[in-house]
């Protein structure tokens, strides 16, 4: 048996199909990430990887919960998938070094959003701090700190930002301490990634940054879908009109 890269991701849509999870319509679109498969022709088992997730469909397979992308850098990678014996086979697969956890998958629900309820919580933030969009001097500096740089790392450059992405910050004083972007980018969307500075956080930053850039989605016409690492997210995400769908199993592999 053998790890083939697919290309025409189509023969892999009936083995994810039903999956609510934008990073792997991202791959089948053909937007971000790559595929791999059991067969080029006719695939039985098949392994998504879109930026720090690997996603697992079909029979289960060893080579495919080893295999790493040739170009992926980064040591620490989550694993799911929507079926037991997949997740067992992580498990067995790299034993301590899968640590299990729980995340928590939100509804993508249209037509939810208070439109003048997320315009007041953006309007509240007083100096001083203030919101923006992500511009070139604003992605520099997203991109030139540890803690900020998730809001746009999937992206190759300023340009491909500017061409796909999309996201909002709080600035003080001429820094960001809070950001809301496009962690991966779809047809019809984008999904959403928070992060703010660990010194200013529960002052209600990331809950501005969250309604700036819902509000510039719909503007464009694109559904902001959210997934949440811990109830924390969850909470944030209910503020802003989402509901909670279900728990579901993750594998943050160390060393991968």
């Amino acid at each position: 048996m053998s790890v083939y890269e697919i290309r025409d991701t189509k023969c892999l849509e009936k083995l994810f199909e039903g999956w609510q999870e934008t990073l792997i319509w991202s791959c089948l679109q053909g937007y971000m990430g790559r595929a791999y498969a059991d067969s080029v022709r006719s695939p039985k088992s098949a392994q998504i990887v879109v930026a720090d997730f690997c996603f697992f469909a079909g029979e289960v397979n060893s080579e495919l919960v080893l295999n790493k992308p040739n170009d992926y850098k980064s040591n620490l990678i989550i694993m799911t998938s929507e079926n037991d014996e997949w997740n067992n086979l992580i498990e067995r697969t790299y034993k301590e070094r899968a640590k299990k956890v729980y995340r928590y998958a939100i509804k993508k629900e249209t037509d939810i959003f208070d439109i003048v309820k997320l315009k007041r919580i953006v309007e509240d933030i007083k100096k001083p701090f203030s919101v923006h969009m992500i511009d070139e001097d604003i992605y520099n500096q997203v991109m030139g700190s540890k803690w900020s740089e998730d809001l746009c790392s999937q992206f190759r450059d300023y340009d491909d930002y500017k061409k796909r992405g999309i996201g909002a910050v709080v600035m003080k004083d001429g820094e960001i301490v809070s950001g809301a972007s496009s962690y991966t980018v779809y047809k019809e969307g984008i999904e959403i990634e928070i992060d703010t500075r660990k010194d200013y956080r529960r002052k209600g930053l990331a809950l501005a940054c969250g309604a700036k850039l819902i509000l510039e989605c719909l503007n464009k016409g694109l559904y902001p879908s959210w997934d949440a690492q811990n109830k924390g997210s969850v909470a944030l995400a209910e503020k802003l009109g989402y509901h909670f769908d279900k728990e579901y199993v993750a594998y943050e592999i160390t060393d991968y």
